[in-house]
């Protein structure tokens, strides 16, 4: 049986989802955006606290004058969501930079014959990446609401919150995508 020349569908899904899903979650873990607190009492109307997992902006909405750098004068950046986030969120994007690496190798763009075995081995890397950072993104949604704020503040997700999860969703299923490279090696053997 000749070889295929056609790079299987599920390494080119993987390789379309996987890069798209690092530049989210990237976004998400920079941008200053996880949580919008409003209405803060004895402020103006008009200010919104911006929080994320590295910094804290305010913002005037009636005049767009944004100011970052903040000070956590209510511990935010100490609660164990935030701590955890700090530390998933730039991992995962190591790993899945590596995980990109990898499959690269494995899916054929120079050679004649994709390696199955190491697109499957990147696409778990790619797997393992997307959960861990569905991980903060998730345990920092569920406690969104118990994390230090002003009382009679309104608290809103914020677009970084969403950006992250996203990105994990888009990393989950390239890799899994990816993975299913290995019923390949199943079927050489």
């Amino acid at each position: 049986r000749l070889p295929s020349m056609r790079t299987p569908t599920a390494m080119i899904v993987g390789l379309v989802l996987c890069p798209c899903g690092l530049l989210l979650t990237l976004t998400g873990t920079l941008a200053p955006t996880w949580r919008k607190v409003s209405l803060v009492p004895d402020q103006p109307r008009d200010l919104v606290w911006e929080q994320g997992i590295w910094d804290i902006c305010s913002e005037r909405q009636s005049t767009h004058d944004r100011l970052c750098g903040q000070e956590d004068e209510l511990g935010y950046f100490e609660q164990v969501p935030v701590r955890v986030a700090q530390g998933l969120m730039p991992s995962s994007l190591v790993l899945t930079l590596l995980g990109l690496v990898v499959a690269a190798l494995g899916v054929r763009c120079w050679q004649e014959e994709p390696r199955h075995l190491l697109a499957g081995v990147a696409g778990l890397v790619l797997l393992l990446s997307g959960l861990m950072s569905l991980l903060p993104a998730s345990w920092y949604t569920h406690e969104l609401w118990a994390l230090p704020a002003l009382p009679g503040s309104t608290l809103a997700v914020g677009y970084s919150l969403v950006l992250s999860y996203l990105g994990s969703c888009l990393e989950i299923l390239g890799g899994l995508a990816l993975a299913l490279s290995f019923h390949h090696c199943c079927k050489e053997r």
